[in-house]
């Protein structure tokens, strides 16, 4: 099977399945020498991992990284750091139902269409279970990305219809601070209440999850099939349930004029700087020094714990409910999952650059 690795120079390989017995992955391409601090890891795995609140899965998972290689003494020996997740909250027989009835909106048909052959158990790869690799990757790389001085924050914006207060105050211990992972309290409350609202009638919810990354210098992304926007893209587009990626602008660019929408250059302070920022801190996908941000959309989780018309892989039609452990809304969980394929981008072009001029 192609497809299980990202990035050119910091690359990131994942195996496991949903209900198997781990998850997990190699990250190859880390410079000699990065001091890590295990505990990060492991913290931003706990802002992944399910059953930590009402709004997320009750699949009780601690999700503790195992590093089997590539760190010795608290830093990074150059060689491929190997880690594992191991599934210790495991329920196959909840899927049992699904061995020849094909979900709506899940991977069940086309997996069957192009390999003949899946499995069943809460989707097996192509399951968001998958993610745990790439947040435990991706807290590495942000360790890689903090050392030049480069953080990486995301958070959610939108729940539903109900849109994060454009004036609250973001930072890192405010996004964490609540269980939807949104840093203005009335709106993450509003978004809990619709989310146990849904929850309570068996439906699901989609969401946005917003991100900015400061401290990166002009000049990196490679400007022809590897954009800087475009690698952002790639990354936001594996995730699970991701249905659209925007940066700076965005689709909002399309009402305004030319006149209303470029960044005029200015010399703040013996700096070259723009005034706007509606390039997303990006420009002929090279980072232009200015933040980078953009929004990443969220479809409703596919399963729904309501009776839904199907067909079996016969074509007779049949009638499913949804069973097993899942999110009524994957926002909060996504955030983590947002900040280490960030990471995951940003540093393996960064890593990229360092080659580009003597």
């Amino acid at each position: 099977m192609a497809g299980n690795s990202f990035g050119e120079i910091l690359k990131l390989s994942t195996f496991g399945e949903s209900h198997g017995p781990a998850v997990g992955g190699i990250l190859d391409g880390v410079p000699a020498g990065l001091t890590i601090n295990a505990d990060q890891i492991q913290w931003l795995l706990d802002q992944r991992k399910p059953g930590q609140s009402a709004v997320s899965s009750s699949r009780n998972e601690s999700d503790k990284v195992e590093i089997l290689s590539g760190i010795f003494q608290d830093k990074t020996l150059g060689t491929p750091i190997g880690f594992i997740i191991r599934n210790t909250d495991a329920r196959p027989a909840d899927y049992e139902h699904l061995q020849t009835a094909y979900r709506p909106s899940h991977a069940d048909f086309a997996w069957d269409q192009k390999y003949g052959f899946r499995d069943f158990r809460g989707g097996g790869r192509a399951s968001a279970r998958e993610t745990a690799a790439r947040v435990a990757a991706g807290a590495i790389a942000l360790q890689l990305l903090n050392h030049f001085g480069i953080s990486v924050l995301s958070w959610v914006s939108k729940v539903g219809d109900v849109a994060m207060e454009p004036s609250a105050t973001i930072n890192s211990e405010a996004v964490f601070s609540n269980e939807i992972r949104c840093p203005h309290p009335a709106s993450a409350a509003s978004m809990r209440n619709l989310i146990l609202k849904l929850k309570a009638e068996g439906n699901t919810i989609g969401g946005m999850v917003s991100t900015r990354v400061t401290g990166l210098n002009a000049g990196i992304g490679e400007p022809v099939f590897d954009k800087l926007h475009a690698s952002l893209g790639h990354a936001m587009l594996s995730i699970n349930a991701v249905k659209g990626f925007e940066y700076g602008s965005g689709f909002g660019s399309v009402k305004m004029t030319g006149t209303e929408h470029n960044d005029t250059f200015v010399n703040s302070g013996g700096s070259i700087t723009t005034r706007t920022n509606h390039s997303g801190g990006i420009q002929g996908g090279i980072s232009n020094g200015n933040e980078i941000n953009f929004n990443v959309a969220f479809k409703p989780v596919a399963t729904v714990l309501q009776p839904q018309e199907t067909v079996n892989a016969a074509g007779e039609a049949a009638v499913l409910e949804g069973k097993g452990r899942h999110d009524p809304c994957v926002v909060p969980r996504a955030v983590p999952i947002v900040m280490a394929m960030t990471a995951l981008t940003v540093a393996d072009q960064l890593l990229r650059n360092r080659s580009a001029r003597l």
